[in-house]
């Protein structure tokens, strides 16, 4: 009986000890599991993006932020574009050939340690220097009624935080989550993510701060931010709002099966 005790005891001992060695790898490089850059600085003309130029913004701490910048043409509006925790500036480049071709401005802004940017990401940064990308918009002569505030992925929490803080014309979610923290509960649940998450993005707690019209564009196959989420988000959203899914469309591909004629019915409704 002693010996099955012992044998009891020393399992539940080495469960506890890696149990707790995978707590403290999670939490302390959670940040490099969260943010996944594509560090290289590119310039727009290395890809052939007429009328794009990099922007630089000066961060009040010191930091450096790659932005790249495709004015609008008259009467049509700016897209502050916030990305996914994936890649950068140039995994979007693509897109930008999309919103130029109808005559949107975009103003896309890289976070901290991608796409040349100095520093590192964090939710605290990366909110900041959203603001400092909405009011250079704001110095340019941008009216706050002719921004769009666009999220993919990630962005979709820097998205909604910055539409409760400013004056903006419209918000487009692209595969939002209501939190982080949800998200990360379906790949860790047996950690305590509640507890150990720093960044969080809860854009649960923001979104009934936001008083402009809303679209939310998801694919019905996304297994990354499973459209669930965005339902729930939907739901807790102030009117006018819209969500559209894409049955064929998974994670970051929405574009392809239809997003961006949806994208622009809504502009064509919004901001006319």
């Amino acid at each position: 009986m002693k010996s099955v005790l012992g044998y009891l005891i020393k399992i539940t001992l080495v469960f506890v000890v890696v149990y707790v060695a995978v707590t403290a790898f999670m939490y302390f490089f959670q940040r490099r599991l969260t943010y996944l850059p594509d560090t290289t600085r590119y310039s727009p003309a290395q890809h052939r993006l007429s009328g794009v130029t990099e922007v630089i913004l000066d961060t009040s701490d010191g930091e450096h932020i790659i932005a790249w910048y495709l004015p609008a043409k008259p009467g049509k509006p700016t897209l502050l574009y916030f990305h996914g925790n994936g890649g950068g500036l140039l995994t979007r480049s693509d897109r930008f050939k999309l919103f130029q071709d109808v005559g949107y401005g975009v103003f896309m802004p890289s976070y901290r340690g991608y796409s040349g940017s100095t520093g590192s990401p964090s939710e605290k940064a990366n909110i900041a220097d959203a603001t400092l990308a909405y009011n250079h918009l704001i110095k340019q002569g941008i009216p706050p009624e002719r921004i769009v505030l666009y999220g993919e992925s990630l962005g979709t929490g820097v998205a909604v935080q910055t539409a409760a803080a400013h004056r903006v014309g419209a918000l487009v979610l692209d595969s939002p989550y209501t939190s982080l923290v949800d998200v990360a509960k379906l790949s860790y649940r047996f950690l305590l993510v509640d507890t150990l998450m720093a960044d969080r993005y809860e854009s649960k707690a923001y979104i009934g701060r936001v008083h402009v019209p809303l679209l939310i564009m998801h694919g019905e196959r996304d297994v990354v931010v499973p459209p669930k989420f965005s339902a729930e988000l939907f739901k807790m959203a102030n009117e006018p709002k819209k969500r559209v899914t894409f049955p064929k469309a998974g994670h970051s591909d929405i574009h392809y099966f239809g997003a961006f004629a949806t994208l622009q019915r809504f502009v064509n409704t919004h901001l006319k």
